[in-house]
């Protein structure tokens, strides 16, 4: 194995935050009370558990407010995993018809294929090579009459931001319903209902993907639109039992409220450090392309980069680099050791799809981290090219 280069080896830089971000101190000090001293059930009927629900309902509005959406319509979960099921599964019955595509997050994808067992009829449509949908394939779906539509805003491997917008409007004109991941474009990107997502009847999101709490995402849900609970239970959360935790409500309301204060500065931050990443690589001379669009695009979040650099496995790659921390997709397919799913669907070869790595950060990373982090990738990879 090739040794990490000296050079940081005694810091860790996080280069894997769309696995999750750093919490915000906002956010901590906000939980810090609830997880104290102010332990009441937001149901109690007493003082305490008055104030519990207060704060509860203080977080819903500040979540709701970033999506421009109504907030007695956002329910929290455990987190987008439990939302995306939800959405899934609390809409669809035996004989309805739900569109994806094949980039989804594979708690989506997964969902849908448990649905399919269960008699739902499940359409996985193809994207192009730059990791956005294939619209002709879209409009033929759409030609077979829909009960519900599912792409993500912003993919979680190779950074595209999907057009939402368009999706959900072509989806409404044939009578079909509209649901959006957007757990990795919450808080970094414009993600308003109407306007950014098409008028989605469904939108799932995360709190740990945007500087929250880990254990707390939320579902909003169309006026009018029932869905059918996962749990049975008191029904706390409109169609989602289970007693609520005000501490991560908090936390994920003070990182909502952090967000939307400070988007255009985030975004603009994240652009330059992508671009000095990109400077650094390109400077080493090493081999590598870049999966997905083009950086610097409309098309591409700018706190993403996924990059192949042909003859170097990411399972070799990955450990040589240390302290400095990346990942080979997902953190829930690498985990499980699976290949990723989106690669494969945007037609890179088997071993274009072991030879990726993912890099991310966040408003917590500093310019003097990715210039460490970059020429250590870049001296590494140098070494084993």
């Amino acid at each position: 194995m090739v040794a990490a280069p000296q050079a940081g080896a005694s810091r860790v830089i996080d280069l894997d935050q769309q696995a999750t971000t750093p919490l915000a101190p906002e956010a901590l000090e906000a939980m810090l009370p609830w997880l104290r001293d102010r332990h009441a059930n937001p149901h109690s009927a007493h003082r305490a558990g008055w104030a519990a629900k207060a704060a509860l309902e203080a977080a819903r509005v500040e979540v709701a407010a970033l999506l421009g959406a109504d907030p007695a319509r956002l329910l929290f979960t455990s987190g987008a995993t439990e939302a995306n099921n939800l959405a899934l599964k609390g809409l669809l019955r035996p004989g309805d018809r739900l569109v994806t595509f094949a980039t989804e997050h594979s708690c989506v994808l997964e969902a849908a294929r448990a649905l399919a067992r269960s008699g739902v009829a499940v359409e996985i449509l193809p994207v192009r090579s730059d990791g956005l949908p294939d619209m002709a394939a879209f409009e033929r779906a759409l030609a077979t009459p829909a009960t519900l539509v599912s792409a993500m805003r912003v993919n979680n491997e190779v950074g595209s931001i999907w057009p939402t917008a368009e999706l959900g409007r072509r989806a409404h004109a044939t009578g079909a319903r509209f649901h959006t991941d957007i757990a990795q474009a919450f808080g970094k990107i414009p993600c308003d209902r109407e306007a950014d997502l098409g008028g989605a009847d469904l939108v799932s999101l995360s709190a740990h993907k945007c500087h929250g709490p880990k254990g707390i995402g939320a579902l909003w849900v169309a006026p009018g639109l029932s869905l059918v609970p996962l749990l049975d239970g008191g029904g706390q959360e409109l169609f989602r039992s289970g007693t609520q935790a005000p501490a991560l409500a908090a936390g994920f309301g003070a990182a909502a409220r952090l967000a939307r204060d400070r988007m255009a500065d985030d975004l603009a931050a994240a652009a330059r450090l992508q671009a000095r990443a990109l400077e650094i690589l390109k400077a080493s001379g090493v081999r590598f392309s870049v999966n997905g669009p083009q950086p610097g695009t409309p098309q591409r979040i700018a706190t993403n980069l996924s990059l192949h650099f042909p003859g170097v496995p990411a399972s070799r790659l990955i450990p040589a680099l240390g302290s400095v921390l990346v990942s080979s997709g997902a953190a829930c397919s690498s985990g499980a050791g699976r290949p990723s799913h989106v690669l494969a669907a945007l037609g890179l070869s088997r071993a274009a799809v072991h030879e990726t790595i993912r890099c991310g950060w966040s408003r917590m990373t500093r310019p003097d981290e990715i210039e460490t982090a970059f020429a250590a990738i870049a001296k590494v990879v140098s070494r084993m090219q």
